[in-house]
């Protein structure tokens, strides 16, 4: 197999290896978080800096790691980086902290970051991992950036919690509910499919 320019394995994680919209991983968060922009934000750049991070301390020392406890090793990074991203958020955006609730110390389990230890990190040098984690996070950033931008303006008529539908509008109260994470999410889903459809019609 021929190895990915550095562009192109950036662009994965947008797109191609998208880890919402086309991996489906990470969910729990996708879910629970994207009622407001603020939140799903702040889910996603606590996630952003933890797979980052992690991706590098992987990379540098996977030639020490016995691969016996590999799993548990990478765990052990991870959980220490989601350490500081938690008391980070607790110290400086305790409100935020708050509206995250248990989410955030679960970024330990979530699949995005566990995954691309194993597939990428423990393989590869220190600057593709970089170039991974980057483009992995910038994907997932974009995909609760989408989610939570829809059911926010649906759900309340605000963005950013400044209201920018008129008095005409009345909030569809089902988007800041659970259900209406999973029914946007199969919209996007849906969409992403049929873009996927015709583009490979297209070619």
């Amino acid at each position: 197999m021929a190895t990915k320019s550095i562009g192109q394995e950036y662009l994965k994680g947008l797109w191609d290896e998208n880890p919402v919209f086309r991996q489906l991983l990470g969910m729990c968060p996708t879910l629970a978080v994207t009622g407001t922009v603020i939140t799903g934000m702040a889910m996603a750049l606590a996630t952003t800096f933890v797979l980052i991070f992690s991706s590098l301390v992987v990379s540098s020392i996977k030639k020490l790691i016995p691969s016996q406890v590999r799993i548990a090793t990478y765990i052990v990074v991870i959980a220490s980086f989601v350490t500081i991203a938690d008391q980070f958020l607790k110290a400086y955006f305790y409100s935020i902290s708050e509206a995250l609730g248990p989410y955030v110390p679960l970024i330990v389990v979530n699949c995005i970051i566990l995954g691309r230890q194993e597939a990428f990190s423990s393989k590869n040098s220190v600057g593709r991992s970089l170039i991974d984690a980057l483009g992995m996070s910038s994907g997932f950033v974009l995909a609760l950036f989408v989610l939570s931008a829809i059911r926010e303006l649906l759900g309340a008529g605000t963005f950013l919690g400044y209201q920018v539908m008129g008095p005409w509008f009345k909030p569809w109260i089902i988007m800041i509910l659970p259900a209406g994470a999973f029914i946007t999410l199969g919209v996007l889903l849906g969409i992403a499919l049929l873009i996927e459809s015709k583009t490979k019609r297209s070619q």
